[in-house]
C-alpha cells in the first residue's frame, strides 16, 4: 500500500525480472509523478459529466486502448512462466474528432483534478443527481491495485503487468477482470500526465542504460469494483434490482468524440459520491495519548466547507509569509491529513507529519502527554487563519470609540475593520461578533466595543445559584458555634454573602462578621474585600465567621489556636494543633490576666455541666456565675488553676512559641497590632473539662462526600448556559478595565451580547476547572438540541438592521453536525468524536482508529465537551 503521503509511488527496482531485448527501455529509481503523485483510476462517463463543472472541459485526455500482447513480445514469456500473472499493453490511439469509440473506459486523473470532481458532485441536490441520472445510494469497494509498468521504447507501448506477488488474490482477480478486454475494448483516457512520464523517462535513458537488467515502475492506483461484476461472485446474495444502479462502474458503451470531454453519456455512474463509497469514515491512530488530537481532528475534517476547501486547490491561498502564521506549513500539513481521510484508502491514518508540525509550531503539545481538546482546537483554527490569510499587509486603522453612535454603525465599522486586517476560510466560517458594554462602577462611564469571537466558552452549571456552608462561632461567650447554608447567585460579590449570612444568624447592628479560611487548624487567609467574587471561594474551603463588637477604637483581635500534647513514641512528645481557631478583642489596657479572662469567656459555651475554669472563695461566689462570662473578672481569674492552660505569644503563621504570658505582667507586643496571635497550650485536665465536639472540625463550603465522590447527576440546558454567559458580571481583581474618564483601573461590570452568528459556530462547554490546589471536572448531563438550536432570543442585532430584505436575513438556526467528547475524570480521560454523515444520513462515532455507526439517542451524554452547529 502507499505510504502517508502518496497514492501512487515508484519502489525500488524489482532485480526478480529477467532481462529483456534492446527494444525494452525500463525506467528505474523513482517515478517522477505530477503533483502530490496521487493518480485515481475513474468511470470515463461520470469524469465527463464532472468535468462541465469544475472548468476543465478545455482539458485533453490521452486515450490507450488495453490489449493482450503479442505472442512474440517479452511480455508472453513473462506469461509463460508465471501463468497467475495478467499482462496486456496500453497502446496510443488515434481518434479523430467525431470519431465514436465503444467499449468500456476510465480515465486516470490526477488529485488535484480527483479532488475538484468529489467537490462538485457533493454539491448536487437531488433533483440534479435525478437530472443527470446519478443514483443516490448504494456501495462499491475501495482497493489499491500494484501495477508493474515497463516501457516498450520503440513503440512506445506501455505494458502493464498486475502480478500476483503484488496483489491480494481477491484484488488481482478483481483488477483482471477490470482490466479484461475478450469481450469489448478497454480504453483509459490519461488526463494525469502519467503515461506522458513514463514514455519520456523512457526515451531520455542513455543507451547503454538499455543494456542493463530490466527494472520496473511499481505504481499503485486506487480503483473501485463495478458492482455488477462484484455480483457476478455472489450468486447467492439478493441481485440488486435493475432500476438502480448501485455500483460505481457500469459495463455500458461510451461515446466519445475525439480526445477531450466532450461526451453527453453518463452510463457509467458514481454511485453516492464522496459519501456513498463510504470516504470520510476512516480513524486516525493514537499516536501516544494523542486522543484529543483525534477527536478535534474528526471534527474539523468532517465541516463541509472545510472539506470542500481543502479537497479543492487550496495551497493557492497558502500565506507563506505572514508572521503571525507558520509559513503555511500547518495548513498544508492538516489538507494533506484531511485528504488523506477523505481519499479512497479506508486504512486508519496515523497522523505523524501533523504531528510533528504541531509540536514544532505550538512547543505545549510537544511529547505525549494528554491535552485538552478544546485548546488544540484554538490553536489550530488561529494557525489555519493565519496561515490562510489573504491580506499581506494589514493596515493600521485606529478604533474609534461609539460616541453615542447606533450600535449598529460602530458594529459594522469594527467588523470592516477587523476584514481589512483578517480574510481567510476560517474568518468567513467560523467568525463571529459579540457586543462587550464596560460600565465603570464609580463615574458610570460606558464603554462599548465589537469584538470578533471563534468560539463561545459557556460556564457549566445547572443554575445560577450556589449554595455554600460557614461555622458562625460567637466571641461573647454566649453562643455555641452554629452552622449555616446560603444560596445566593454563582456570580454574586463576598459583601452579598455577608449580607445572606448576617441575616441567617440575626447578626446585632453593634456586631460585625469576619470570615477567615481554616486549614490545618490555623487561619490561613481573610475574606475581606466586599467586590472580590464568591467564586474565589473553593468548594473544599472550610470558612469561619466570627461574630465581633463592632470597635471604634480599632481594638486588636486575639486570635487563639490550639494545642495538646501528642506522644510520638514512648515518653517523646510534642504539640500538636487542634481543633478551631477562636478570636475576641483585646481590651485596652492588657495584661497578661486580659488574655486569660477573655480566652475562659470564649471557651464557656464548651464548659461541660459541673465543671469551671476557676477556682474562686465563697465570698466570691455571690459576684461570680460560670455561664455568665461577662461577669469574669481580672480578679476571677486570679483563683484559676494555672496548670490548666499556658499561653505563647507567636507569629502569623502560629508555629514558634515566641515568649510566655505571665499573669499580671505587661503584654511584649504592639497592641496596636490588628491581629494578636495566641498560642494556648492544654493539659490533660484541661481537655477533660471542656466539650471540644463542636470545634473539631469545620463542614467544607459544599460536601461533595470524598475526594473520589461525585456530586449528584445535575443537568443543565445548553440555552441556560448561554444565559449565564450573558448576564453582566463584575470584572475579577486581576482584570481590572482602565477607565479613560476616571484615569484609573476599576473593577467594572461587564455584559456580552451576541451580534453577528458564524456560519459554523463552535461551543465549548466548561467542564474543566483548576485552582492553586486541585483539578476539577463537571459531568454535568447538558441538554443541547441536535435538529435546531434557535438563537434567535440571544441577538441583540435588531432584525430590521441585518438587512432591507428580510428573507436575506441569515438565519439563527444551527443543526448538530459534530461533537467531541471527553470520558473519565481530570487525573485520565479518553476523548472520542461523534460525526453526523450525510452520505447515509447517520451518526458515527470516531474512537481514535476504531469507526462505528451508532444511533442518534446515544449522542447526548455527560461526555460532551465541544458542540459543532452548522447554520440551517
Amino acid at each position: 500500500m502507499a505510504d502517508d503521503d502518496d497514492f501512487a509511488e515508484s519502489a525500488t527496482p524489482d532485480a526478480s525480472t529477467s532481462s529483456t531485448n534492446g527494444d525494452v527501455a525500463s525506467t528505474s529509481g523513482e517515478l517522477p509523478l505530477a503533483g502530490d503523485g496521487r493518480v485515481y483510476l475513474v468511470p470515463y462517463g461520470w469524469w465527463s459529466q464532472a468535468c462541465k463543472s469544475i472548468d476543465a472541459n478545455g482539458l485533453r485526455g490521452v486515450p490507450y486502448v488495453a490489449a493482450p500482447p503479442p505472442a512474440t513480445s517479452y511480455s508472453s514469456k513473462i506469461i509463460n512462466m508465471f501463468n497467475s500473472d495478467q499482462v496486456f499493453n496500453l497502446q496510443r490511439e488515434i481518434v479523430e474528432d467525431g470519431e465514436d469509440v465503444s467499449g468500456r473506459s476510465y480515465a486516470l486523473i490526477a488529485s488535484d483534478m480527483w479532488s475538484q470532481a468529489l467537490k462538485w458532485y457533493r454539491e448536487l441536490g437531488i433533483e440534479e443527481l435525478k437530472e443527470k441520472n446519478l443514483p443516490m445510494e448504494g456501495s462499491s469497494d475501495v482497493y489499491d491495485i500494484a501495477l508493474r509498468i515497463s516501457v516498450i521504447r520503440s513503440t512506445s507501448i506501455i505494458t502493464v503487468k498486475i502480478s500476483r506477488k503484488d496483489n491480494t488474490m481477491e484484488v488481482h482477480r478483481k483488477a483482471s477482470k477490470i482490466f479484461s478486454g475478450d469481450s469489448v475494448p478497454v480504453r483509459i483516457w490519461d488526463f494525469s500526465g502519467q503515461t506522458e512520464l513514463l514514455l519520456m523517462n523512457a526515451w531520455n535513458r542513455v543507451p547503454q542504460d538499455v543494456r542493463q537488467p530490466d527494472q520496473e515502475i511499481l505504481l499503485h492506483v486506487h480503483a473501485l469494483e463495478p458492482a455488477s461484476r462484484r455480483n457476478e461472485s455472489k450468486q447467492d446474495e439478493p441481485s440488486i434490482p435493475s432500476n438502480k444502479t448501485s455500483g460505481f462502474f457500469y459495463d455500458g458503451s461510451i461515446e466519445s468524440k475525439g480526445n477531450g470531454i466532450n461526451s453527453n453519456h453518463g452510463s457509467e455512474l458514481f454511485s453516492g459520491g464522496l459519501k456513498a463509497v463510504g470516504l470520510g469514515l476512516v480513524g486516525l491512530e493514537n499516536l501516544g495519548n494523542t486522543c484529543y488530537m483525534n477527536s478535534a481532528l474528526q471534527c474539523l475534517v468532517h465541516t463541509t466547507k472545510l472539506v470542500n476547501f481543502f479537497l479543492g486547490d487550496f495551497t493557492k491561498e497558502v500565506n507563506h509569509h505572514n508572521p503571525l502564521g507558520t509559513r503555511g506549513e500547518l495548513a498544508l500539513a492538516f489538507g494533506d491529513l484531511l485528504r488523506q481521510l477523505w481519499s479512497l484508502d479506508k486504512t486508519p491514518v496515523a497522523p505523524h507529519h501533523f504531528k510533528g508540525k504541531l509540536a514544532r509550531f505550538a512547543p505545549q503539545f510537544r511529547g505525549y502527554n494528554q491535552h485538552d481538546s478544546q485548546e488544540l482546537l484554538a490553536f489550530l483554527l488561529d494557525g489555519l487563519h493565519e496561515d490562510l490569510n489573504q491580506v499581506k499587509q494589514k493596515p493600521y486603522i485606529e478604533t474609534k470609540y461609539a460616541d453615542g453612535r447606533p450600535d449598529e454603525e460602530v458594529a459594522d465599522e469594527h467588523w470592516q475593520y477587523h476584514l481589512s486586517r483578517n480574510n481567510s476560510i476560517i474568518v468567513d466560517t467560523c467568525q463571529g461578533q459579540y457586543k462587550s458594554t464596560l460600565v465603570c462602577p464609580v463615574c458610570k462611564k460606558v464603554s462599548i466595543t465589537f469584538d470578533p469571537f471563534m468560539y463561545l466558552s459557556l460556564p457549566l452549571s445547572a443554575s445560577n445559584t450556589r449554595t455554600m456552608t460557614v461555622t458562625v462561632i460567637g466571641t461573647n461567650g454566649t453562643t455555641e458555634p452554629s452552622q449555616h447554608t446560603i444560596s445566593l447567585l454563582k456570580s454574586a460579590q463576598l459583601k452579598h454573602f455577608i449580607q445572606g449570612l448576617g441575616a441567617s444568624c440575626s447578626l446585632r447592628d453593634d456586631e460585625t462578621l469576619l470570615i477567615a479560611s481554616v486549614y490545618n487548624n490555623r487561619i490561613v487567609g481573610y475574606l475581606e474585600e466586599p467586590s472580590d467574587l464568591i467564586s474565589l471561594v473553593r468548594d473544599g474551603d472550610r470558612l469561619a465567621a466570627y461574630r465581633l463588637q463592632k470597635d471604634s477604637d480599632a481594638a486588636s483581635i486575639l486570635v487563639f489556636v490550639h494545642q495538646r500534647q501528642e506522644t510520638i513514641i514512648r515518653t517523646v512528645t510534642r504539640w500538636k494543633q487542634f481543633g478551631t481557631p477562636l478570636m475576641a478583642r483585646l481590651p485596652k489596657p492588657s495584661t497578661g490576666t486580659t488574655i486569660w479572662s477573655e480566652f475562659l469567656k470564649v471557651m464557656n459555651p464548651f464548659l461541660r455541666s459541673g465543671h469551671s475554669a476557676l477556682s474562686y472563695s465563697h465570698s466570691d461566689s455571690a459576684n461570680y456565675c460560670a455561664r455568665i462570662p461577662e461577669e469574669i473578672t481580672n480578679e476571677a481569674v486570679q483563683t484559676a488553676d494555672l496548670d490548666l492552660f499556658q499561653f505563647y505569644l507567636t507569629d502569623e503563621r502560629c508555629q514558634l512559641q515566641l515568649s510566655k504570658i505571665e499573669m499580671d505582667e505587661p503584654l511584649s507586643f504592639n497592641v496596636h497590632k490588628r491581629f494578636v496571635h495566641v498560642l494556648v497550650n492544654w493539659s490533660d485536665k484541661a481537655l477533660e473539662q471542656y466539650d471540644l465536639g463542636l470545634l473539631s472540625s469545620l463542614p467544607e463550603v459544599y460536601k461533595s462526600g470524598g475526594i473520589f465522590a461525585r456530586r449528584p447527576q445535575e443537568s443543565v440546558s445548553l440555552y441556560s448556559c448561554l444565559e449565564a454567559f450573558l448576564t453582566e458580571e463584575p470584572l475579577g481583581p486581576d482584570d481590572m478595565w482602565y477607565c479613560p474618564q476616571c484615569k484609573d483601573h476599576r473593577q467594572a461590570d461587564k455584559k456580552l451580547d451576541l451580534w453577528r452568528l458564524p456560519e459554523i459556530l463552535i461551543i465549548h462547554l466548561k467542564r474543566f476547572s483548576y485552582n492553586r490546589f486541585i483539578k476539577h471536572k463537571l459531568d454535568t448531563a447538558v441538554e443541547f438540541p441536535i435538529h435546531d438550536l434557535d438563537l434567535s432570543g440571544y441577538i441583540s442585532r435588531k432584525p430590521e438592521t441585518v438587512a432591507e430584505d428580510v428573507t436575506q436575513q441569515p438565519s439563527t438556526h444551527y443543526r448538530l453536525y459534530a461533537v467531541s467528547n471527553h470520558y473519565g475524570g481530570m487525573g485520565g480521560g479518553h476523548y472520542t468524536a461523534h460525526v453526523f454523515y450525510e452520505g447515509g444520513n447517520r451518526w458515527y462515532n470516531f474512537d481514535d482508529s476504531r469507526v462505528s455507526q451508532i444511533s442518534e439517542e446515544s449522542i447526548k451524554t455527560s461526555a460532551a465537551y465541544v458542540l459543532f452547529y452548522r447554520r440551517i
